[in-house]
């Protein structure tokens, strides 16, 4: 894929914009939205992102920075799944508390928000203090969100537990949305102010873009890729009015910033922001190098979006409106399935061979696919196809030979009480794995896996998750036809 954003430009400005926010103030409490591991969803529509930049941006702030995170009382008591990782909140925690650590990014603590009484919490944490975290709680905060003299007073930010920070920036995050930063955020700037301290706030975001376009493509594809949470994209109006400059921000914080705006000003003493992108430190737009090649690369993000969705639907993960948010920005945009080559391709194979079809567009351009047979799934087909042609190994050569398959295939008979059982992806790669060691044209294979990261798939069928697993773990824009 053409390259359009230069990461290393974007550590530098990125960390100079922050560094110039922290200047404003004795202490900065910077919310940190998003994720901050793998962000791939940015990385395609802006080709070029790093995935783990945001990590690298913590790692070059963090002599002046520790992290606060924040986890819902609430979302602890329901088990509340991250969709993209298939795990709890908690679980999510932990593994980005441990990633951290690793890094020799500073820990301060957890502080666990909307606490009522929630008896699962005291799991959570037994578990921090095994791993010697720093635990605060903190309940729902009283007036919140219209009754700025009692939510800024002792009755109200006062009553919360005051987290003790000693570094200049402190990074507050979550395991997911709706996790209580803004209210921690809060919270600290009233005990600090209390304390003298001039702390002051700023928020962190990657999307949407506020100084692209409303309809730019990568605002568009933040968009689709919140259609289940409703989130809109919206012009600033208090930015608008302010300086008479139209920028971009998201329907919730444009809705809640007259009451920010009022408890910021109650606890400071002074008007600090003017409108909620005021409050943003994002520095993307000036680190996209062809305008076009991100443009190109959003509109297949949202295509993808769009497939995701209607296979969500089918399972009843998600309502037709979700699917009917992204119909419309796809229709605002003029775009179709059809804009991305490899769905037709996919779609002609099955209607040829009558079978379930899987294609794969690997670096070079070239499209390959692979269909189901008595051993294999297509998509395991598709995927030894492409690894041989990245290779260059002739179509017509065996890279597991029958009887390698036949023996797998048995034994699954044996063991399993399935419909199917063609050997899946996983397996594949596992037989491979084994060969490998006895076969230097298997090992050249198995080396190239890692060429299959960023290629575009399509499956003219539902591929079950624990093979959808395995296919996303290799980084592969997997979307399929939404039936079984």
């Amino acid at each position: 894929m053409k390259q359009g954003f230069d990461s290393e430009e974007y550590l530098k400005i990125q960390s100079e914009k922050i560094e110039e926010r922290i200047n404003m103030f004795d202490k900065l409490y910077l919310e940190f939205g998003g994720k901050i591991f793998d962000d791939y969803h940015a990385s395609r529509v802006l080709p070029g992102f790093m995935p783990d930049a945001k990590i690298k941006l913590l790692e070059k702030l963090k002599d002046i920075s520790e992290v606060v995170f924040c986890i819902s009382a609430d979302d602890i008591e329901k088990s509340k799944i991250r969709a993209d990782y298939g795990i709890s909140y908690e679980l999510e925690l932990i593994r980005l508390i441990e990633n951290l650590q690793n890094l020799g990014i500073s820990i301060n603590s957890v502080v666990i928000t909307l606490y009522n009484g929630q008896s699962s919490v005291e799991h959570l944490k037994k578990v921090l203090k095994e791993r010697n975290v720093k635990t605060y709680i903190h309940n729902p905060t009283i007036g919140y969100p219209n009754d700025i003299e009692v939510i800024v007073s002792e009755e109200g930010y006062g009553k919360n537990a005051y987290i003790e920070t000693t570094k200049k920036l402190v990074v507050v995050t979550a395991p997911g949305p709706n996790s209580g930063k803004l209210g921690t955020c809060l919270s600290q700037l009233y005990h600090e102010h209390k304390r003298g301290v001039k702390a002051g706030y700023a928020k962190f975001e990657t999307f949407p873009v506020w100084n692209l376009e409303l309809m730019h493509p990568v605002n568009v594809a933040y968009e689709a890729a919140t259609a289940d949470l409703a989130d809109v994209n919206m012009i600033d109006t208090f930015h608008l009015e302010a300086y008479g400059e139209t920028v971009v921000n998201y329907n919730r914080d444009l809705s809640t910033f007259p009451i920010l705006k009022n408890i910021l000003t109650k606890i400071t003493g002074e008007e600090i922001y003017k409108s909620p992108t005021d409050m943003g430190v994002n520095m993307i737009k000036q680190c996209i190098t062809d305008d076009e090649a991100v443009k190109s690369a959003a509109e297949m993000e949202i295509i993808r979006r769009y497939y995701n969705a209607l296979c969500d639907y089918k399972k009843e993960l998600c309502s037709a409106e979700t699917v009917e948010r992204i119909e419309l920005m796809m229709n605002k945009l003029n775009l179709s399935s059809r804009d991305r080559k490899i769905i037709e391709v996919a779609l002609d194979k099955e209607n040829l061979e009558n079978k379930d079809v899987v294609a794969i567009e690997i670096s070079n351009g070239k499209i390959v696919t692979g269909k189901e047979s008595e051993l294999l799934s297509a998509s395991s087909a598709a995927i030894i196809n492409a690894l041989k042609e990245i290779t260059q190994i002739p179509d017509e050569e065996y890279l597991l030979s029958p009887s390698i398959l036949e023996a797998i295939f048995k034994t699954k008979q044996r063991t399993s009480y399935r419909t199917s059982y063609c050997l899946n992806v996983q397996e594949v790669l596992i037989a491979l794995s084994i060969c490998a060691s006895t076969n230097p044209i298997i090992e050249k294979v198995i080396g190239s896996i890692g060429d299959l990261r960023g290629c575009e798939a399509h499956s003219t069928y539902m591929i079950e998750q624990s093979e959808l697993n395995v296919i996303k773990n290799l980084g592969i824009n997997l979307t399929c036809e939404p039936k079984m």
